[in-house]
């Protein structure tokens, strides 16, 4: 099974790029983020002309989370058990927005992601940030408590460099999210949760994202945010993966790069014997 993450930065801007792309990799199912559009103004009819079945989750021009699948999508979920929600008023109700939706599709659980940014490290949204990082690493650590085996894939825009070297200059980014130990502690945390990273270990690329502005993408200064996070189950059938950095090169792209992994079924020699 192909599988896909992807920050498309507006669905309804990109929907005949993203559809292409579908085609050209043929691809089984991808977990978009920012689709930035309702339920309601989701250019359903496109995809699914093309052969796929879609779930979105989105309630304003802001945020939106979608899964996309040609191999079966069902049981869905519109956010995560303990996904927390956000007001910058902390007296006012916290709402818990678009950044998470869950389906199986031919027998994998698949979350798309879209992780707070976090804003800066006096926002309260970088609070809400860490808090919702941390919820979903107790839920996956719930979740595999009660199924180890479960094959199931957390995927998409986390906005966090791990390491130093997932930026292009770790000194431009003192005093700036994504690289702060605090983020870095609750990325860890998804791992310590039971999840193993499957796109770092296949890539040769080294970043995901390049910002719009100052010329980014043309001067090699980006960043590495967007990852695929897999139950080990599922992990040990990750067989190859790559970032399409030609995709975002293209007129009209989005700031990030899709993330491509292939789960290969693995023969049981044990049983063969």
């Amino acid at each position: 099974m192909r599988i896909v993450n992807w920050n498309v930065n507006s669905v309804r801007t990109r929907a005949d790029r993203i559809v292409d792309f579908l085609t050209r990799h043929d691809v089984d199912v991808l977990a978009i983020q920012e689709t930035k559009c309702t339920d309601e103004q989701f250019p359903y009819e496109r995809f699914e002309e093309a052969g796929y079945e879609v779930a979105h989750e989105g309630r304003s021009q802001w945020n939106g989370v979608a899964i996309v699948s040609r191999v079966g999508l069902s049981d869905v979920e519109k956010q995560f058990p303990g996904q927390p929600g956000f007001d910058k008023d902390p007296d006012n109700p916290q709402v818990v927005e678009s950044r998470a939706i869950g389906a199986t599709c031919g027998g994998v659980r698949v979350w798309s992601l879209y992780v707070p940014n976090g804003r800066e490290i006096a926002d309260p949204h970088y609070d809400y940030k860490l808090r919702w990082l941390y919820n979903l690493g107790f839920h996956v650590e719930n979740s595999l408590r009660r199924d180890p085996h479960q094959k199931t894939v957390y995927l998409g825009d986390f906005n966090i460099a791990p390491l130093d070297g997932d930026v292009w200059d770790i000194a431009f980014f003192d005093g700036r999210t994504h690289v702060t130990e605090a983020e870095r502690v609750v990325f860890e945390g998804l791992i310590d949760a039971g999840l193993v990273e499957v796109t770092r270990p296949l890539t040769r690329e080294r970043f995901t994202y390049w910002d719009y502005q100052g010329l980014r993408f043309q001067k090699g200064e980006g960043m590495r945010i967007d990852f695929q996070l897999a139950t080990p189950a599922l992990a040990e059938l990750a067989d190859s993966a790559f970032v399409d950095i030609e995709e975002r090169a293209g007129k009209g792209a989005s700031d990030h790069a899709p993330v491509v992994v292939d789960f290969v079924d693995k023969p049981n020699f044990d049983e063969v014997r």
